[in-house]
């Protein structure tokens, strides 16, 4: 028998690739809770074609940043590997505060965590291992200060998100300011004590429950 025609199989892959697509741009827009039918909308297909493609929203989530979380974790390598530390350390953490204005959904991301999603895991991991070996070495050399958490870095986020998501250039350039002054405050000159920081489990979840959770379809 000759073999059947293969217009589904290519009907399936246009659809996956166009819902792959609208979510890229509507996750960047929105962020990650927006409706799963408003992602179906925007692809130009019915919900039960995304359910189909993606049974749940962290298969989707998975497949739209799972490349973003590899190069944040390469770029904290790269930071963390940098000959002055203490610049790497600065251009790392204006490189972090810069993704929520760029992609609101990437934002969102990194601050939440998605137990059993390895390909956002594993890299998110990757990328907390590098980043305290870059703040391990900025206070080996004497630029970062002492009491410094590798887990301030969601409270940092979290700081600049709200400007950097308004979208308007004036706030963009209120956000690298607010982003300057912390880098001022985290420099080793600045000892005076700090209030103490939550266990990270208890901050990770914090931001996760502040966040508001998906809108109905």
């Amino acid at each position: 028998m000759p073999p059947g025609p293969r217009r589904p199989r290519a009907d399936a892959a246009r659809n996956r690739r166009r819902l792959l697509d609208a979510a890229v741009e509507v996750f960047g827009e929105a962020g990650i809770d927006v409706p799963m039918s408003e992602v179906a909308r925007r692809a130009g297909v019915g919900i039960a074609t995304l359910a189909r493609n993606f049974p749940a929203r962290e298969d989707l989530i998975a497949a739209v940043f799972g490349a973003s979380m590899t190069a944040y974790a390469d770029t904290a390598a790269a930071a963390a590997a940098d000959p002055d530390p203490w610049r790497a350390f600065c251009g790392f953490i204006e490189y972090v505060c810069r993704i929520p204005g760029r992609d609101r959904g990437f934002g969102q991301v990194l601050t939440t965590m998605f137990p059993g999603v390895e390909v956002l895991e594993s890299e998110r991991q990757r990328g907390l291992r590098e980043f305290i070996r870059l703040v391990r070495r900025a206070k080996e050399a004497g630029g970062l200060r002492p009491d410094f958490s590798p887990h301030d870095l969601p409270l940092i986020m979290l700081a600049t998100g709200g400007v950097t998501r308004a979208g308007t250039p004036a706030l963009a350039a209120a956000a690298d300011r607010l982003v300057g002054y912390l880098l001022q405050a985290c420099a080793a000159g600045n000892t005076g004590p700090l209030p103490g920081l939550p266990p990270p489990r208890e901050l990770y979840r914090a931001l996760e429950i502040s966040r508001p959770g998906p809108r109905s379809e």
